[in-house]
Formats: C-alpha cells, structure tokens, sequence
C-alpha cells in the first residue's frame, strides 16, 4: 500500500531553490511511476517530472527542464524533486502522485506541499 507525504515547501526569491521530498511510508513497486504535478492558483494541474522507480530514470516538463531535477532513494523510499533558478510562475502546490505512466493521473497522490515563489 502506497501512502505518500510531501514536504520541503515554503517561501523563497525569484532565483532561489528549494527540494520537495515525496516519502512513501509503505512500498513502491518496480511497475510504479511517480509524478509531480504542481496546481497554482487558478491553474489547472500541470506535470512537473517523473521517475520510474525500477531504474530511476527521470523525465521532466519542458517548462522546468535544466532547473529542476527528479531522484529517489530506495533506502529511504522517498522521490525527491530539487528546484533551482525558482521563478514566481512556479508558485503553486505541489503533489506526487503514484501510478504506471509518465505525466498521467496515478492512484495515490498525497496532500501537497506550498511553493511560494516571490518577485
């Protein structure tokens, strides 16, 4: 059973950087994938990155390529998402979400975490 709690959100410069952890206090199978998606303020949810947790290997939305980067650990059972070179357009709550495909819907996601990202 999948069960899954963000954190690392908070307030920070145009230019800053903050990590998100996504801990999964049960177990990730080799078939899963975990997305993050990220919901701003009178946004629909947009993709943000995924990674398979099989091999590790990452993908990311063109809108935040080459600023932030996707990794997990196996030990720790947690996906984490860095985020660098921040800009105001990223501010939003931020969710990963377990499922078997890149950038779609899965079936367990967890409560959010909140970017704010000032100018």
């Amino acid at each position: 059973q999948v069960q899954l709690t963000e954190s690392g959100g908070g307030l920070v410069q145009t230019g800053g950087s903050l990590r998100l952890a996504c801990a999964n206090s049960g177990r990730f199978y080799s078939s899963h994938v975990i997305n993050w998606f990220r919901q701003g303020p009178g946004k629909t949810p947009e993709y943000v990155a995924a990674i398979r947790w099989s091999n590790g290997r990452a993908y990311s939305a063109d809108v935040v390529k080459e600023r932030f980067t996707i990794s997990r650990d196996r030990g720790e059972n947690t996906v984490y998402l860095q985020m660098n070179n921040l800009k105001p357009e990223d501010t939003g709550v931020y969710y990963c979400d377990v499922g078997i495909n890149i950038g779609e819907r899965g079936f367990s996601r967890g409560q959010g975490t909140q970017v704010t990202v000032s100018s």
